[in-house]
């Protein structure tokens, strides 16, 4: 840790800058009186004590961040014009890590999916990769979200996690399957944020300076290897340490061990997206790297810990709506419901203008309309430009960024998206490429998690297990007794 330079301290103030006398004793009617309405400076501790907590996140409500640099080594500028990835740039950045579903006083090493969250301050407003530690989602479809939040929370009689209704949600909804396996193998317990490989997870588009535009997903590979608990290993270090990863990140950064991801992306032309047998913006499914193959474009660093957790990671914000020209967004329906909701969490969350909070501004100029509200942080300049459109040189758009048309058809409905054994397809090589002491431990993960949920929603996910592969489906039964 940094120390300060010796120098005399600065006069305590109140919010508003007047200098205060005392701040340990209240004014009272005599030694032993009451406290006299007057004293404003309690007031105003008290109040600012009641205020001091904002609403923790629905989920990934306990993280930890750091700052760095994405440094772009590869050359990628035949798909994207961002100027963010092109060869040579160096960016600001910050990552935020988080637990999914446990709240902020939850232990580091449990078994969830992990947040992995970059913010970029390009030269064209922030670039926001918001995603996690597995590459694909448990659901497709945006409106399944809040049903599967409350499954995975707190049961609103006893208030304790129900193993029943997140198995009996999984069990209703068989696209959950390929996250599923993921989650309950070795991968699904980093030992550590350092450790464990991000993904964007969703389908987003490239596009050139030729308006040509291409579909990618993200990677980021870790460089310090991939390290994972068992779930023996990993209740011996809650009882030691229940903020292991947050406590193994800051650690490494101070002593300057900072730790790298390298940046890659899978892309896949918009002819090959049409002609692929199975939907390329499904969430659940990834792209076979032996048909898309890895392309290496830079190299994520984070070397810097935050100087305020509350200021720089508590109100940070990241939202897959923010993109740069040349990055855009695909049909994935659930990237298009998370379009809308992260912006209107965080308004509600941290306030209107969030995004003006010091660790959420961009490093380039902000020019818009929005007016006045709740944490108006700026004083704008006096216009006559504060409508649009207008004649008085306010800020206009460029149509010169426009991405290209993007064809659309078809009929307007509700589709079942449901697709048979193509839900299990996937799941079904991940677990074929698991040697046989993995899938052992795969078994009693999953046996584990499912102890005392009703067997009639043991038999149903056990069936959907046997559709995977039969001794999949078996392994888990013998160990629930089924």
């Amino acid at each position: 840790m940094t120390t300060q330079p010796h120098r005399r301290p600065p006069t305590l103030t109140t919010a508003s800058g007047a200098p205060v006398a005392d701040s340990q004793h209240s004014i009272t009617a005599g030694p032993r009186g009451p406290i006299l309405r007057q004293d404003y400076q309690m007031s105003e501790k008290l109040a600012y004590l009641a205020r001091e907590r904002i609403p923790e996140r629905v989920l990934h409500a306990k993280g930890a961040a750091a700052f760095g640099t994405l440094r772009i080594t590869g050359d990628i500028s035949g798909y994207t014009r961002a100027r963010v990835l092109q060869p040579g740039q160096i960016t600001p950045v910050l990552v935020r890590f988080s637990g999914l579903t446990g709240e902020q006083g939850c232990a580091d090493a449990e078994r969830d999916l992990r947040g992995f969250a970059v913010k970029a301050y390009t030269e064209e407003g922030n670039w926001d990769l918001v995603g996690s530690h597995l590459p694909v989602a448990c659901i497709r479809d945006p409106q399944k979200f809040p049903d599967l939040v409350r499954a995975l929370k707190r049961h609103p009689v006893t208030h304790l996690r129900s193993p029943t209704a997140t198995w009996d949600f999984w069990s209703l909804s068989p696209e959950s399957l390929h996250q599923i396996v993921m989650l309950f193998s070795d991968r699904g317990l980093p030992a550590g944020f350092r450790h464990m490989h991000g993904y964007g997870a969703h389908a987003f588009g490239l596009v050139n300076a030729a308006n040509e535009r291409v579909w990618v997903k993200f990677h980021l590979k870790t460089l310090q290897g991939i390290r994972c608990l068992t779930n023996a290993q990993a209740r011996e270090v809650i009882a030691d340490n229940r903020e292991s990863a947050q406590r193994d990140l800051f650690d490494a950064i101070e002593k300057g061990e900072c730790p790298r991801w390298s940046l890659q992306i899978q892309v896949m032309r918009e002819a090959q997206a049409a002609q692929l047998p199975f939907n390329p913006f499904d969430a659940t499914r990834v792209w076979p790297h032996a048909e898309f193959p890895p392309v290496e474009v830079g190299v994520l660093e984070l070397n810097a810990n935050p100087d305020n957790y509350f200021a720089q990671v508590e109100q940070a914000t990241f939202n897959p709506a923010n993109i740069v020209p040349g990055i855009c967004f695909s049909p994935d329906k659930l990237l298009q419901g998370r379009l809308l909701a992260y912006a209107d969490a965080q308004r509600y969350r941290v306030g209107t203008h969030h995004e003006a909070l010091p660790v959420n501004r961009p490093l380039s100029p902000v020019h818009t309309y929005h007016a006045d509200g709740a944490m108006r942080l700026d004083v704008p300049p006096r216009t006559d430009a504060y409508y649009e459109p207008n004649s008085f040189g306010g800020p206009r758009p460029d149509r010169t960024l426009a991405e290209p048309p993007m064809p659309l058809e078809g009929d307007a409905m509700r589709f079942d998206d449901r697709q048979g054994l193509g839900d299990h397809a996937q799941a079904a090589v991940l677990y074929r490429g698991m040697d046989e002491d993995h899938r052992q431990r795969l078994f009693e993960n999953i046996a584990r998690s499912m102890a005392g949920v009703p067997e009639a929603i043991q038999r149903r996910q056990v069936a959907h297990f046997r559709l995977v592969d039969a001794s999949l489906g078996e392994g888990v039964a013998q160990r629930l007794g089924l």
